[in-house]
């Protein structure tokens, strides 16, 4: 049995000090990890719905037999072992600004550290994903001009709720015309949110996809009771790839 309380591990980084913690549920007496950054959480182990949906209803749109897929934000690895669970992939990209939490996957100090790091798959990748989407190296830095099937994306608490200023204009017409310059022609975007649907934000889905929808994922919350949602916006690429 593990100790009630651990900090596995607490670095400096350019964004503030990040943490990872191992804490013993008393509920169900199970590891429960977690992730600060500063004195903000940033995930849980408790709470993956949200990221697995953010998987399963992005590829559930995606007709093709093999999916190449990028995934914008490591943490926990939950959105990025769902990828893999499905069987059409047959390559993964995952990026994440800190290396520090790729580290962690790699030492596998994570309970998905192991599966990540060892599938031939998936890689993982340090970069700025919101800068990569601009830049002429595009998001895969072996092959600049590589479009994928679908590009997931869990990295800020929502449009509106950005971890970092310079992440606001991703979520604008012209960037998110630049990340559709990233997918194949019929290709995928979904975007986890801990927001209720934006309506601003769906507008700006709807100028620049053939197709978008806001789906909103409940699940239980053991710490206040009861139930809470987060959003998983899909957006589609119309087939001829405009």
């Amino acid at each position: 049995m593990s100790a009630r309380f651990e900090e596995i591990d607490w670095r400096p980084t350019a964004m503030g000090d990040i943490s990872l913690r191992r804490r013993r549920d008393p509920a169900s007496g199970d590891d429960v990890y977690e992730v600060k950054l500063g004195d903000e959480f940033l995930m849980s182990s408790l709470f993956t719905a949200g990221e697995i949906a953010l998987t399963r209803l992005g590829l559930a749109k995606l007709p093709h037999p093999e999916l190449d897929v990028v995934v914008g934000g490591l943490g926990l690895g939950y959105t990025a072992q769902a990828a893999l669970d499905d069987p059409r992939v047959r390559s993964l990209v995952v990026i994440d600004a800190l290396g520090e939490v790729i580290d962690w996957h790699q030492r596998r100090l994570v309970p998905l550290g192991a599966s990540l790091a060892s599938d031939p798959r998936c890689r993982l990748v340090q970069g700025d994903f919101f800068a990569m989407v601009d830049d002429a190296c595009g998001l895969d830095p072996r092959e600049p001009d590589r479009r994928f099937h679908a590009i997931l994306l869990d990295v800020d608490h929502s449009p509106r709720h950005v971890l970092h200023p310079r992440h606001a204009t991703l979520y604008q017409p012209a960037g998110m015309r630049a990340l559709a310059a990233r997918l194949q022609p019929d290709g995928v975007f979904a975007l986890w949110s801990n927001d209720p649907p934006d309506e601003q934000f769906n507008s700006v889905l709807a100028d620049v996809f053939s197709e978008s929808e806001a789906h909103v994922v409940d699940f239980n919350n053991p710490l206040q009771g009861g139930t809470a949602a987060n959003t998983v916006y899909v957006a589609r690429k119309a087939a001829d790839g405009n």
